[in-house]
């Protein structure tokens, strides 16, 4: 068993696991923050009882995703030392900025709103949804600067073998931190509105909770159609980014083998490392130049620029980047049209396209997965670009040995599948309650009777 092997697979295990989770509470804290404004504007209860419901949704996977990545930072001292010692005295300064300024905002707000309602006014509940969302968010910008530094390095000096921190600014700011940080916030909002989505057309198509449900559905919707068409357009910036600074990722997305001017840009085929080709390929001609530098005719590199032993595998980039991008298009479609079946009322009863509401709900975090991948394995066989190789980032294999390893990978795969059952568990359950119970001045034909009989609908099925 080779050590640095069962290292990165138990890296990418622990990262894998705990990236099912951030995407899904950046996009519904902010989905909430739209429910508790109109709650805050309007006093409805019926508002107050649709954000309770998805901020129980949020709560839950809050809390599964806080204990998955503690993990993730233990790693860096235990299996990759090296690496650690190498770019610590940059890598712990964005670690420390996620806790201090970020995870405690967000963790102190959840409470707040878990605990004080009826406790404190809608304007504090109001205020607090938008610290977690902040929180939330910038907690996703600090981590994704210490990822971004190691795809495209800045900021930094060598200095007796180590990377030293030369300019903050110059290191968070690095080239890739930008188009990373704003295309994953993009593709968070579209895994929350699209989890709402999937819940609300599920009590849609059972005819349950359907006030609820359409208000919650309605947000979900153009949350979704907007945070696609941010998706691709900031993905085609990350990609021009990938072009200049990254441009053997590049040619392994495209299997772009041969440096070419006007190159094609492929839309599916089977690439084929030995013969150095693509079967199959579906191609745009001179569409990649176009994308990557404005220009039909421009020259894009290809694989062949690159010395083979410094080529990522190529088929764990080229197809999870190309059925990233396809469920990207299928986002768009889904969310327009389910939009305009909103808007012309139509939605409840088009049982098929809830349908396909209900079990596209996975299918933003096999995205968030399979973008991941590309990434990561496109950045290979670097761990810090250019600068330190994966291989040589490992802890000795006399300091931690490979026996250890699969041990560890063992145990966590059995944790975290408890870990996945209980989440699910706990969100079944919650959608099975339903948002709320009569309240007492429902029943007594108060105000909010018609709606808050409805909210109860779901304890007498």
């Amino acid at each position: 068993m080779d050590a640095v092997f069962l290292a990165r697979v138990k890296f990418a295990l622990t990262a894998g696991f705990h990236f099912l989770f951030p995407p899904l509470t950046i996009g519904l804290a902010w989905l909430i923050v739209w429910m508790m404004r109109r709650y805050h504007k309007t006093g409805d209860e019926a508002w107050g009882r649709t954000a309770r419901f998805w901020l129980k949704m949020f709560a839950v996977t809050f809390a599964v995703g806080v204990v998955s990545g503690l993990t993730l930072e233990f790693q860096f001292g235990t299996n990759w030392s090296e690496y650690s010692r190498f770019v610590g005295d940059i890598f712990g300064a964005p670690l420390a900025a996620e806790g201090v300024l970020a995870f405690f905002l967000e963790s102190t707000f959840v409470g707040v709103l878990l605990l004080g309602w009826g406790r404190v006014s809608r304007r504090t509940l109001y205020v607090s949804a938008w610290m977690v969302a902040l929180g939330a968010t910038l907690s996703a910008f600090w981590i994704i600067v210490a990822n971004s530094w190691m795809q495209t390095p800045a900021g930094y000096e060598i200095v007796g073998g180590r990377a030293v921190l030369t300019d903050f600014w110059a290191a968070v700011f690095n080239p890739s931190t930008v188009p990373r940080y704003t295309h994953t916030m993009a593709a968070s909002l579209v895994t929350g509105a699209m989890f709402v989505m999937g819940v609300s057309a599920a009590f849609l198509r059972k005819g349950r909770h359907v006030q609820f449900a359409t208000r919650s559905m309605h947000g979900a919707l153009v949350m979704a159609l907007l945070g696609s068409l941010a998706v691709g357009m900031t993905g085609h910036g990350h990609a021009v980014q990938v072009a200049r600074t990254q441009p053997t990722k590049l040619a392994a997305y495209e299997g772009l083998f041969e440096t070419q001017q006007g190159a094609p840009l492929v839309l599916f085929g089977f690439p084929d490392a030995e013969n150095r080709t693509v079967h199959c390929a579906v191609t745009v001609p001179k569409a990649l130049s176009v994308l990557a530098w404005s220009d039909p005719d421009a020259w894009v590199l290809g694989l062949d620029a690159t010395r083979r032993e410094d080529w990522p595998p190529l088929a764990m980039t080229f197809y999870p980047f190309h059925i990233m991008v396809a469920l990207g298009l299928y986002f768009i479609v889904l969310s327009a049209v389910g939009l305009w079946a909103s808007r012309k009322g139509t939605l409840p009863g088009r049982k098929w396209l809830l349908t396909a509401m209900c079990w596209s709900m996975p299918l933003p975090f096999i995205a968030n997965e399979l973008g991941w991948i590309a990434a990561e394995v496109g950045r290979q066989p670097w761990i810090v670009y250019g600068r330190m190789r994966t291989a040589d980032a490992a802890s000795p294999a006399s300091v931690v040995p490979a026996g250890q390893i699969l041990a560890v990978i063992i145990a966590f795969s059995v944790v975290y599948a408890g870990l996945f059952a209980a989440w699910i568990y706990l969100l079944r359950r919650q959608v099975h309650a339903g948002p709320g119970e009569a309240t007492t001045e429902a029943v007594s034909g108060g105000p909010d009777s018609a709606s808050a009989r409805e909210a109860g609908n779901g304890s007498a099925e």
